[in-house]
């Protein structure tokens, strides 16, 4: 009984210890992010989030890698941000259901 007790606790320890490191990387992501984007860009990808959190988070891993490889030279703003959606929408395959 108290080996089931203790595997209990060790599994409850790991399993707090995986969502304080997942809050963690959170909280850097969104400092980088706000190092790298204007307050009307980053609030527009608030909105998306919260209408497509995948796409935001496929955005904003994007936005991280670009700026941790140097490629930003100035902070990302609104009208940038825009652009970057409309390129990632457009390379969406278009499918189109013709009825007869």
């Amino acid at each position: 009984m108290e080996d089931d007790i203790e595997d209990i606790r060790r599994k409850k320890m790991e399993e707090l210890t995986k969502v304080e490191e997942q809050q963690r990387m959170e909280i850097q992501k969104q400092l980088l992010l706000r190092q790298i984007l204007t307050n009307e860009a980053r609030n527009r990808l608030v909105r998306i989030k919260m209408a497509r959190p995948e796409f935001a988070e496929q955005i904003e891993l994007q936005l991280i890698q670009l700026a941790q490889s140097g490629k930003l030279q100035k902070k990302i703003t609104d009208e940038d941000l825009k652009t970057i959606l409309r390129s990632l929408q457009q390379k969406k395959p278009d499918y189109r259901i013709m009825r007869r």
